[in-house]
């Protein structure tokens, strides 16, 4: 973990509501998706934490939805403004455990370190397939960018406006029932809401979960974002925020 500078190089809306960002600095110590960095907002006491979408040489992105008053500040922020973030930290997903023809799940702004997650497995020469959702098409993000992986994407709209009309959980049902390789309790990779995440397990064999949650240090010092597990308890942002499925109590 380090105390670091970025520089905003790009913000821009992608979906109501949505901003992409990318901001340049150091990368050099990110080790895969699911982890973070916690941002300093000026004249706000309590950092940011914000998912890691992708990361390269110098420079990584966000996506992140306006959600109150740190996010709206995020908003306003312009090419070449500087903030200060704790980065990188939290584990990433294990890519080791992840088997061939997993089922990479995103809800909204969860699609955020699933991307990278796909890219990655990809690379290892894996073909998993990603479902993302969304309430309705003005809402979507990012699919274009799955498809140019070469990955297999299925979009779910709770209105039907586009692909799958439903959850997430219709979409997977709906791949599990088709595909004679997802029959049964498929691997699966999620990041969205509590309420999808755990609607998911309900029909997932095992996989791992992005448990991200509001925080204040984000290095595991405060134990403000401890959960209950299995195991017992575990902070959010030092022990996961990827946790194996087989750990979680819902």
């Amino acid at each position: 973990m380090k105390n670091s500078k970025y520089t905003v190089v790009k913000n821009e809306v992608i979906a109501p509501g949505t901003y992409y960002m990318t901001v340049s600095g150091d990368t050099d110590e990110i080790k895969g998706p699911g982890q973070f960095i916690n941002i300093k907002i000026d004249g706000l006491y309590l950092r940011r934490p914000m998912s890691i979408c992708s990361y390269g040489e110098g420079e990584l992105t966000m996506i992140y939805k306006v959600v109150g008053k740190g996010t709206d500040a995020m908003s306003r922020m312009q090419t070449g403004d500087e903030f200060d973030a704790l980065s990188p930290l939290g584990n990433g997903f294990d890519t080791e455990k992840i088997p061939d023809g997993a089922l990479l799940i995103g809800g909204g702004a969860g699609a955020m370190p699933i991307y990278t997650l796909a890219m990655i497995l990809r690379d290892e020469g894996k073909k998993p397939h990603v479902i993302i959702g969304f309430n309705k098409e003005e809402e979507i993000f990012f699919a274009e960018e799955f498809r140019g992986l070469g990955v297999d994407l299925t979009i779910a709209t709770m209105d039907g406006s586009v692909g799958v009309k439903g959850t997430v959980v219709d979409a997977m049902l709906k791949i599990t029932a088709s595909d004679a390789a997802q029959q049964g309790r498929p691997y699966v990779c999620v990041c969205g809401p509590d309420p999808m995440m755990r609607a998911v397990a309900e029909h997932s064999g095992d996989g791992q979960f992005d448990l991200g949650a509001r925080m204040a240090c984000g290095f595991g010092a405060c134990m403000g974002c401890t959960v209950i597990t299995k195991s017992g308890p575990k902070r959010v942002c030092k022990d996961g925020p990827i946790f194996d499925q087989e750990e979680i109590i819902w």
